[in-house]
């Protein structure tokens, strides 16, 4: 009888094509056949570069899907975003590269474009026990679907263009276990800044980590994806989570989901796709959902980050090795210690990145928006995941209560999430963010952010100061 696996250990076994060291074990050497990758503009001409340079063509470029997303312009009239001939030219390649080499490209003006982590799921194309590999590190968010995903380097995706393989290490394992029911006003974004919090930015470093327990039962595919997507924020290279019902659910009549009877006999596989009991990981972590506050950043890193009820801290009351990073983060965003963080006032507020850009993110913030304005001096814009978010959104009305209280209405891309394109924060600019990257500079040189989820952004945006959320859905908006 074999011994008890885990998910993650399972999914790797059934791809591996062959071992280099035999060892089984955390730190294997072998080769991994991938399913399929989504290229972006960004990534991957040096790798296309690579193949040309070679004479090599890719293995099985029905596996590939590229869309347009890190440098485009989201301004409503396409025509009139600016590009730099930069930026022009790696879309322009995107499109060369996909004819010549036969891979299907979302461009500019295709109505399926958006951010290739929001788009991917839609269409039905990240099904459970798949791996999946892409020049983006948070490929990590199909695994809200049972799936390994994992970002690679440019050199990665040429040789996976080739061949469909990569060398891989197999990872250790890390479970983290969460149990109890969130709190209102409480989503999927504090969950994992609070595990961000609590763990450290190198916290499961060189893991993979399967989240389990009932508060991860309870929530939508879509709140699981925002925490597998920022998963890597804790240095995990793989985040998965077991599929179920709501998983299938999600998946069944997108466009390019299996058939009826493919679908069934799929069914069939997905259930065995869970952790064996028994199965050993090499770390356990245990949460209690119902500890958990709304939380935004105060720093220049994901674990940099409280409840907001809380004051920036006070690095003498830190630990010694955090401290210098604390002094460095403050001086940057421009904090004093023991400011209360609702004090905090703000010049931008962002709603976007594939962290956050989904229907039922829209909906969320949506809800604190109805009946109220932005702030004055705020300025304020919302960047649906994709288009097919943008019209599903359009269609129920939910454009129109953004407009309304204040909000641009962009069009689809990774925007503000990493200013790649003329979507940036002026130095000194302070910004309430959905997205899932805090560092210096990420949002424009000099630029301030502050992560928190898409209702709290929206607290943000009326009041104009980082805003407990809770206090707004409490209260009826004034007319």
């Amino acid at each position: 009888m074999s011994a008890p696996k885990t998910l993650y250990d399972k999914i790797v076994d059934e791809h591996r094509i062959l071992s280099f060291d035999e060892s089984g074990g955390a730190g294997e050497r072998l080769l991994l056949y991938i399913d399929r990758t989504v290229l972006n503009e960004y990534t991957s001409p040096q790798a296309f570069s690579g193949l040309r340079a070679a004479g090599r063509t890719p293995w099985r470029p029905s596996a590939s899907l590229g869309v347009v997303d890190h440098v485009n312009s989201t301004n409503p009239d396409r025509e009139a975003g600016q590009l730099d001939d930069g930026a022009r030219r790696q879309i322009e390649y995107l499109g060369e590269n996909g004819r010549d080499f036969g891979i299907e490209i979302f461009d500019l003006f295709d109505p399926r474009q958006g951010i290739e982590h929001v788009v991917m799921p839609e269409l039905g194309l990240v099904l459970p026990g798949m791996v999946i590999a892409a020049g983006d590190s948070h490929s990590t968010t199909y695994g809200a679907f049972g799936v390994v995903g994992f970002g690679i380097g440019t050199s990665d995706i040429e040789h996976l263009l080739a061949t469909q393989t990569l060398v891989y290490r197999r990872l250790k394992t890390m479970r983290i276990t969460v149990d109890g029911t969130l709190a209102p006003g409480v989503t999927a974004k504090d969950l994992i800044m609070e595990v961000i919090r609590r763990i450290g930015a190198d916290g499961a470093a060189g893991h993979a980590v399967e989240f389990a327990g009932d508060a991860i039962a309870a929530l939508g595919v879509e709140a699981r994806m925002t925490i597998c997507n920022m998963a890597v924020e804790c240095g995990a290279r793989v985040a998965l989570m077991a599929p179920d019902d709501k998983v299938a659910a999600y998946i069944e009549g997108c466009p390019r989901a299996p058939s009826a009877e493919l679908f069934a006999r799929a069914r069939i596989e997905w259930d065995a796709l869970r952790s064996d009991p028994g199965a050993r990981f090499d770390k356990e972590i245990s949460l209690s959902a119902g500890d958990i506050p709304p939380m935004v950043s105060w720093g220049t890193s994901p674990d940099q980050s409280l409840a907001i009820t809380g004051r920036v801290p006070d690095p003498d009351d830190l630990p010694p090795e955090r401290r210098a990073d604390a002094v460095r983060a403050m001086a940057y965003m421009g904090l004093a210690p023991n400011m209360a963080l609702q004090e905090i006032a703000i010049d931008r507020a962002f709603i976007g990145s594939c962290t956050n850009a989904r229907l039922s993110d829209l909906r969320d913030a949506a809800e604190i928006l109805r009946g109220r304005k932005v702030a004055p001096g705020v300025r304020a814009m919302i960047s649906p995941g994709s288009s097919h978010v943008r019209s599903l959104a359009e269609a129920e009305g939910i454009d129109r209560v953004f407009t309304d209280a204040g909000f641009e209405w962009r069009r689809s891309g990774c925007s503000l999430c990493l200013a790649m394109n003329d979507d940036s924060l002026a130095p000194g600019e302070r910004c309430a963010s959905s997205t899932n990257r805090n560092f210096e500079g990420r949002q424009g040189i000099g630029g301030r952010t502050h992560l928190m989820s898409p209702a709290m952004v929206a607290a943000a945006a009326v009041t104009g100061r980082l805003a407990d959320v809770r206090t707004l859905a409490a209260a009826e908006p004034a007319r």
